[in-house]
């Protein structure tokens, strides 16, 4: 009896057995689609957040520099027309007081000197708030008249060198690397003590590299990408989907490195 029973219990085992292992194969397979999907979800939910991040900061930067603009405006139209009518008046007050007393001549002319510095100074901050050229002449031919106005003063020289034929950019890259140049050799100014800046700009269909080196000190590891000035930099990179690296090499002094693509962001607008 013991003989006939085992065949029979044999025969009854396997197919559970299998019938087990598929069960738990299937679970397994269901598990990983589970945690698949997961992952995806998961994926799609970050992208989603970078997304609104990225767009959040274009339209904070885009409203910063509606703000610039709409104050550079109103700057040089008004408080720079207000400033020239006083200036104007001041001549013809200077003229006349030279036929009445000389005793109020050296008066109206230092007054008149204060007026014509308040009208250079308003009309400096203005170009920095929104340089007029930067439209009209484009990136290289702004960032060289800069270079001159600051290398002119003797203490620090600055170099520009790109193609002759550099294509035109789009407004939201010329105006980006502009701003991100500027607080480069801002920081350059202030903190290195640097004699030289060189600026490589070069483009192609898909992308423009800028480098930036100075002479200066360098920059400690500790404090990269600390200062506001970074913060500021790093935002405008990320709202153009681009790439941006410090170099914090002592013995060779400061380097930069930024690239910008062209194709996602020819129509964004920041």
């Amino acid at each position: 009896m013991e003989t006939i029973k085992n065949p029979i219990y044999i025969d009854v085992l396997i197919p559970l057995m299998v019938i087990v292992f598929i069960i738990g194969v299937g679970v397994v397979l269901l598990y990983q689609h589970f945690q698949k999907n997961l992952f995806i979800h998961k994926l799609k939910q970050e992208t989603m957040k970078a997304n609104y991040h990225n767009d959040l900061l274009r339209s904070n930067i885009r409203a910063e520099e509606e703000e610039r603009k709409w104050i550079a405006q109103d700057l040089h139209d008004e408080m720079g027309a207000v400033l020239s009518i006083m200036r104007m008046n001041l001549v013809l007050l200077e003229q006349q007081s030279m036929q009445a007393t000389e005793s109020l001549t050296p008066g109206l002319e230092n007054v008149r000197k204060l007026t014509e510095n308040a009208i250079t100074s308003m009309r400096n901050i203005s170009h920095r708030l929104m340089p007029p050229q930067l439209e009209t002449f484009g990136l290289v031919k702004t960032l060289e008249a800069v270079a001159r106005q600051i290398s002119e003063t003797g203490k620090i020289a600055i170099q520009i060198h790109a193609p002759e034929q550099m294509p035109d950019l789009p407004w939201v890259i010329k105006l980006g690397l502009y701003r991100i140049v500027m607080e480069l050799i801002n920081n350059t100014i202030k903190h290195s003590g640097a004699t030289q800046v060189i600026i490589d700009i070069q483009s192609s269909k898909d992308q423009v590299i800028s480098l930036y080196h100075d002479n200066g000190k360098g920059l400690d590891k500790a404090d990269a990408g600390s200062g506001l000035g970074f913060k500021s930099i790093e935002g405008r990179i990320n709202a153009m989907n681009g790439f941006f690296e410090i170099g914090a090499e002592q013995a060779h002094g400061f380097k930069a490195t930024i690239q910008i693509p062209l194709a996602p962001i020819q129509n964004a607008e920041v």
